[in-house]
């Protein structure tokens, strides 16, 4: 199978395409950067071909897509500084990435007749209640810019193609680029103590884990909406760095504090970002690892 990945610079891209290449797929990487600008860890991903692309650019994605003709895109490429996007300055600049640019890419995949697979997220959802948000469950009133531009991205794929997978994730760690860990890790070797909410529920990803999973799925026809993160249960991102710093060795002290308490974030987050992957086990695919399990691997292979 021929694939495409956009965005393959970030944590998830750079993952599917080692995955997929180890696989014995041919597949072709690109992102804004002029070359691969990932960690040059020596992976599949730094010596696939790579192609520049401006997915905001309508004429270059039909170019690009349209001379590669895959067989499936796997679209990762996304603006995903959340309370950035909450700026004036950076609005249209997140719909042009997120909503304007999915639809460019969901045009071409139509155009040459191949499957699209779109990242989306729980941020679609309005956060409320605790009920664990179901794939086919209707999306009204995202909390925040990230949330609506990403919500139009998977209206833009569902209303342009059949053959679509639209997959949503939360709480993303890998290796290639920033994320949570290493953020609270790098704080906590400075700080004795450390305050991290505990009223917005949900679980962690692990993008090595993720990847082997969309690879699964673009392998199929099994098309549709999906949720996925990582297994163990639903947990407060308290639980969460309390958990990384046990496992690292750090004994800074984690104060649980409430949303409304922690008051530094720009744009509202949901309280409740419980995902339900029942229908991943429905249609046969293999379900992500323990979330613990996930920790403990990407911290042998981060060597923060």
């Amino acid at each position: 199978m021929k694939l495409f990945v956009t965005g393959v610079g970030g944590q998830l891209g750079h993952d599917v395409v080692n995955d997929a290449v180890n696989r014995g797929h041919e597949c072709i990487g690109s992102d804004i950067a002029e070359s691969y600008s990932g960690v040059a860890d020596g992976s599949a991903v730094t010596t696939a071909p790579y192609i520049q692309l401006d997915i905001t650019d309508r004429e270059a994605v039909a170019t690009v897509i349209k001379e590669n003709k895959p067989d499936a895109i796997i679209h990762c490429a996304a603006w995903t500084a959340v309370d950035a996007a909450e700026d004036e300055e950076n609005k249209s600049k997140v719909d042009a990435i997120n909503h304007l640019g999915t639809q460019y890419i969901a045009d071409e995949a139509k155009a040459v007749d191949a499957k699209m697979l779109y990242l989306s997220t729980d941020y679609v959802f309005d956060g409320k209640g605790t009920r664990p948000w179901e794939p086919d469950d209707k999306c009204y009133a995202p909390l925040n810019v990230y949330g609506q531009s990403k919500l139009d991205g998977e209206l833009a794929v569902s209303g342009t193609l059949d053959k679509y997978f639209i997959v949503r994730i939360a709480w993303v760690f890998g290796l290639n680029g920033k994320n949570f860990i290493k953020t609270m890790i790098n704080v906590g070797k400075t700080h004795d103590t450390v305050r991290v909410v505990n009223d917005q529920i949900g679980t962690p990803t692990y993008t090595l884990d993720l990847a082997r999973l969309l690879v699964d799925m673009v392998e199929t026809e099994k098309y549709g909406y999906y949720h996925a993160t990582n297994e163990g249960g639903y947990i407060s991102w308290y639980d969460f760095c309390c958990e990384f710093y046990k496992q690292y060795g750090l004994s800074t002290t984690v104060i649980p504090v409430s949303t409304t308490e922690y008051g530094l974030s720009k744009a509202a987050r949901p309280e409740n970002s419980r995902l339900d992957k029942l229908k991943l086990v429905e249609a046969g695919f293999t379900p992500l690892p323990d979330w613990k399990d996930a920790v403990r691997r990407y911290l042998a292979e981060a060597k923060l």
